[in-house]
């Protein structure tokens, strides 16, 4: 479980990239109920999605030519220069950055050693998501890695994160599960998928998937279709965990939601 304030490692951060602002957001707003605004001068365009208040993640216009519309995982880090050369000397590589934006923060644009990629945010301003783990709200992620073990390699050398590893409730193998550094199993964020072995998530590249939590995953399935969504995963029980779906929005923009178990007293 994610909390603030974000540990270095953490996730810290999430944004949407559309060719369709104004289509995204009334997506997403009768989705998840998110209110679309611009995050100010200087920003490109930039803008922030809030719920009852607080900042549930953000959003950027993509240009012709700019590559899909997608989902993207920014982390924790108090020296976003220092990193990028960590990333670099781990065998990642940087797109773009270490920059700075207005006074929000510093932040680089980076892959992983297998091609996932990820984001770096040096907190300013902005210190980071307010909604997390509540409905509407981030809360997990799962990198689809083509070599799980080198994977975990780079991420436990940039990031020192540490894993635990459980057994699937199928019986299918185990999930590797991570949290940051001296967190503990309550810090849990996101886990590892071998590439290959989920059919909705094969075929492309190693990547991340963001899942956003939910009080009913039927419903919000039901409504994502109805609003010109994908449903690329119909809501699946998983025992012991919840019930979860994975959807893209209308432009391609590929994401999941997670309703967590039901705790009887």
């Amino acid at each position: 479980m994610l909390t603030t304030p974000y540990a270095i490692g953490a996730p810290i951060w999430v944004d949407l990239r559309t060719p369709d602002m104004e289509g995204a957001a009334a997506f997403y707003r009768a989705l998840f109920g998110w209110e679309h605004g611009p995050a100010g001068p200087g920003t490109g365009g930039y803008g922030f999605f809030r719920l009852d208040g607080g900042t549930a993640a953000g959003a950027m216009p993509l240009e012709p030519g700019q590559g899909p519309a997608s989902w993207s995982l920014y982390f924790a880090t108090p020296d976003a220069d220092a990193t990028v050369v960590a990333v670099r000397r781990r065998g990642g590589s940087v797109a773009a950055g270490p920059r700075d934006v207005t006074d929000l923060g510093r932040m680089a644009v980076c892959a992983d050693p297998g091609g996932a990629g990820f984001s770096l945010w040096q907190p300013g301003t902005n210190a980071g998501l307010d909604v997390v783990n509540s409905p509407g709200g981030f809360c997990w992620a799962e990198l689809y890695a083509s070599d799980e073990d080198v994977a975990y390699a780079f991420y436990s050398a940039v990031f020192g994160w540490q894993a635990l590893s459980v057994p699937m409730p199928d019986g299918s193998g185990t999930y590797r599960m991570v949290n940051p550094a001296g967190q503990g199993p309550e810090g849990m964020f996101g886990g590892f998928v071998p590439l290959g072995t989920d059919p909705a998530e094969s075929g492309g590249a190693p990547h991340w998937l963001l899942y956003f939590a939910v009080t009913d995953c039927e419903a919000t399935v039901t409504a994502a279709r109805e609003l010109g969504g994908e449903v690329r995963v119909g809501a699946t029980d998983i025992e012991g965990v919840g019930r979860f779906a994975k959807l893209s929005d209308p432009y391609g923009a590929r994401f999941a939601l997670m309703q967590g178990a039901r705790r009887d007293a």
